[in-house]
């Protein structure tokens, strides 16, 4: 028996399709999860505008699961998500245990979208207008806050035999200057005179 890993579930459902047929999709796919599984996270992240078209639509609605398994379960999700109507895309994700975790962008206001074609934008949300700088603002009190691991440091540079310096770590003004031994070498120039 394998050793259980943990996963997430990216759905983007075609907000065209009645939100009654929404809610059923999200429910199978939990309910398929827990079966199999067992959920850690499941959080909506509402319409959100595509980056490209897909299946002529523009907007999808986002729905997140993180959950952990065996394997089995991958497939079984997989079959069922790929031939339900009103899923536009899926995507599963293994999440490696050494990463931070991914906290999901906050939901868009809704009267902060992007104007229609022609319309006009709302009084602070053009460059120089009076909105706050992004940031400003506090975070929502329900916010998660995810510490990075800290970075290794690099190894020093090995040091020069004579005088524990390369010539790498020298100011660059001194580099104009020769060095005694450059200074007694003749230059190329220098050599035929």
């Amino acid at each position: 028996m394998s050793p259980a890993r943990e996963y997430e579930l990216v759905l983007m459902l075609d907000p065209e399709i009645p939100d009654e047929r929404r809610e059923q999709i999200t429910a199978e796919a939990r309910e398929r999860i827990e079966s199999g599984g067992s959920l850690k996270h499941d959080s909506g992240w509402g319409m959100r505008k595509l980056a490209y078209e897909i299946k002529q639509r523009t907007e999808a609605d986002y729905r997140f699961f993180r959950f952990e398994t065996e394997g089995a379960l991958l497939d079984d999700l997989n079959h069922n998500l790929r031939i339900a109507d009103g899923v536009l895309r899926f995507r599963i994700f293994k999440v490696d245990p050494r990463s931070p975790a991914i906290v999901p962008p906050p939901p868009l206001a809704t009267g902060a979208a992007t104007p229609a074609r022609g319309g006009r934008r709302q009084q602070g949300s053009q460059p120089g207008g009076d909105a706050e700088p992004p940031g400003d603002a506090e975070p929502p009190a329900d916010a998660q806050v995810v510490e990075a691991p800290q970075a290794e440091e690099a190894p020093a540079a090995p040091a020069d035999s004579e005088g524990g310096e390369t010539e790498a770590s020298q100011p660059a003004d001194d580099a104009s200057e020769p060095t005694p031994e450059q200074a007694s070498e003749p230059e190329a120039g220098e050599q035929d005179r």
